[in-house]
């Protein structure tokens, strides 16, 4: 975030109630997102700040956007809608959700340097890290088909897309009509769109978040 972003976020955040942090549930592993950090001055004494976003919330609120929870030492500090910029020690810990999950939870210092928050063990995001430590080979295969899907999704949708603006009468007046050479069964289409959403989901498990792959859809 810049620092104009970073104001902006800073008016949205309210401050906590004091409630303790509630273990996450085998349940929640996709609808709920748990990251934490130790921080301290060097000296043993670290305290520990831990991000909390229940995904539902996003999409039951009027303005589509999330909230995040923020507790520190398993009690709750502060909230905020998203893109939340919680000012700690030494920097600030921003978190901004996409339509899967998050795209961003990192640690930022008053330096500029990016820490990236430890997700829950338990949570979906957590199962995803351990997987990349103990298999990296079948990690970078799935990410790697990930993006293989993303893309062949994209490049069959445009020209599908483009067929479609050009009945409009002010686009086809100016460009003429355009017929497009893919034509996928509705079978197909509907595999490649749920494709797609896993591995859209995917990618939000490890915080990966690209404009084209990610947005263009």
């Amino acid at each position: 975030m810049g620092e104009w972003s970073r104001r902006r976020a800073a008016k949205r955040i309210k401050p906590g109630t004091g409630r303790e942090l509630q273990q996450l549930r085998w349940w929640q592993s996709l609808s709920r997102s748990l990251y934490s950090i130790a921080l301290g001055p060097g000296n043993g004494r670290q305290t520990v700040y831990t991000v909390d976003v229940r995904h539902r919330r996003r999409i039951m609120a009027d303005d589509g956007k999330g909230t995040a929870d923020l507790y520190l030492d398993g009690r709750h500090e502060a909230e905020s809608k998203l893109p939340a910029a919680f000012p700690v020690p030494g920097g600030t810990i921003e978190v901004a959700e996409s339509r899967f999950g998050l795209k961003r939870c990192h640690y930022v210092t008053a330096g500029g340097h990016e820490h990236q928050l430890t997700p829950d063990r338990t949570s979906a995001e957590g199962r995803r890290a351990h997987l990349a430590g103990t298999h990296p080979v079948l990690s970078r295969a799935i990410s790697a088909t990930s993006v293989v899907l993303l893309l062949i999704s994209i490049l069959l949708l445009i020209p599908q897309v483009i067929e479609v603006a050009c009945k409009f009468p002010p686009v086809a007046d100016r460009f003429g009509t355009f017929v497009s050479p893919v034509a996928l069964p509705t079978w197909l289409n509907s595999l490649l769109s749920i494709s797609a959403v896993l591995a859209s989901i995917e990618r939000a498990l490890r915080l990966r978040h690209s404009w084209f792959l990610d947005t263009v859809r």
